[in-house]
């Protein structure tokens, strides 16, 4: 059925480093947030919506479309003098692209001075702004993630004017109440379940147990944390699916280590039309973060029926519904691979409920159809009054 008139919205995107999610391929930051703005902004242009994507310049035409969905151009991120880049061209850029988009209303999800930069426009502008949190630590009243005075302020002026704050939880619901004095409405995010696809039971498989690691290599997801659990599983393979965000002397000595093991798999990074069947070819996915909001790799393990062994438990959701494993130091990490590689009806449950799990919460339709109602509630002028 056609949409009327009063069912549509004009939204803007603002998501620097989506373009290679969108794009595809195996080039640009791909992250969790890259793939939720980019699926969020194609489901939405399906449904006959104007939608625009504000990316960093990466070659790519001042003005283009992609799946319906039209992706403007800001800067290039290496673009200008360092010291006073962030305002020309990176702010003066945004500012411009911004007034491209002609939305009626602002989407970003990533806790940064452009939160503050986005909803300042807004309010000059008198166009709506949504944010969504993406982690935990963009919370808490320390920003213990931003590092500059300037960073901190932006973004807690953008948070605080922003016409619907969402959350992925009730702990992250919580901590703005209690530290920022801000109500907060919580969606699950959406994510592509599989059109069709063989859950192979544990039984099924043949070969070492293996386990899976998908994430951009830095210090907050710790790979050399499953480094550490690979060298005592000697048994068992690990596949690491990812690359650095930066080459640094980190990130060089990390892949050296990892490159040196017997019994650990470097991929690089998997392009999204292949990541399917490497989720496939695992037993267990694992999280080896400090921190996480709630994480994209999740929803994607357990729509496939693949269980996770995690460092963080977004709303005790590993424990209580049974999905994987919550470990807090690298023992109880090596022991709860060993078990789950041993049990299989154990396996073969929890692999049960990671589907179960996402099919109730995480369907895109599902899940979108509650954005898209925000967003309608919000363009027709009933979103949280703006603070001052």
């Amino acid at each position: 059925m056609e949409k009327r008139k009063e069912e549509l919205i004009n939204l803007a995107i603002v998501s620097h480093n989506a373009f290679g999610a969108m794009a595809g391929g195996k080039g640009g930051h791909v992250g969790g947030v890259e793939r939720q703005t980019t699926l969020m902004a194609r489901w939405l242009a399906s449904k006959g919506h104007q939608v625009s994507l504000l990316t960093w310049d990466e070659g790519q035409d001042q003005e283009s479309y992609i799946d319906g969905v039209r992706v403007l151009k800001m800067c290039r991120q290496d673009a200008g003098v360092p010291g006073l880049r962030f305002f020309f061209p990176r702010w003066s850029s945004l500012n411009r692209a911004l007034a491209r988009a002609g939305a009626q209303i602002y989407y970003h999800n990533c806790a940064e001075y452009v939160t503050g930069q986005v909803a300042l426009w807004c309010r000059l502008k008198k166009r709506f702004f949504v944010f969504s949190v993406p982690s935990d630590p963009d919370c808490d009243s320390a920003l213990p993630k931003m590092h500059t005075l300037r960073e901190k302020m932006l973004y807690r002026y953008g948070i605080r004017h922003a016409d619907e704050v969402i959350v992925q939880t009730d702990i992250q619901q919580q901590m703005l109440k209690d530290n920022f004095e801000l109500r907060s409405i919580k969606l699950p995010m959406p994510c592509v379940v599989p059109e069709k696809f063989h859950r192979p039971s544990i039984r099924q498989r043949s070969g070492p147990f293996k386990v899976g690691w998908v994430g951009r290599i830095n210090r907050v997801k710790r790979l050399e944390y499953l480094l550490e659990v690979a060298r005592e599983l000697s048994d068992v393979e690990f596949h690491v699916a990812g690359k650095p965000d930066h080459e640094n002397e980190y990130t060089r000595k990390l892949l050296i280590r990892a490159n040196r093991m017997d019994n650990v798999f470097l991929h690089g990074m998997v392009p999204r039309k292949d990541l399917q069947k490497f989720y496939l070819s695992l037993s267990v996915l694992c999280c080896t973060s400090e921190y996480e909001g709630f994480p994209n790799t999740f929803l994607e393990a357990w729509s496939l029926g693949i269980p996770v062994i995690s460092t963080v438990n977004p709303d005790n959701l590993l424990v209580e519904n049974r999905l994987g494993y919550f470990v807090q130091n690298k023992r109880s990490f090596v022991n709860a691979i060993r078990s789950i590689s041993r049990d299989r009806n154990a396996w073969e449950k929890m692999s049960l409920n990671g589907i179960a799990y996402f099919n109730e919460n995480h369907l895109l339709d599902n899940a979108m159809e509650k954005f898209e109602k925000l967003f309608l509630h919000v363009a027709n002028g009933n979103g949280v009054e703006v603070r001052s």
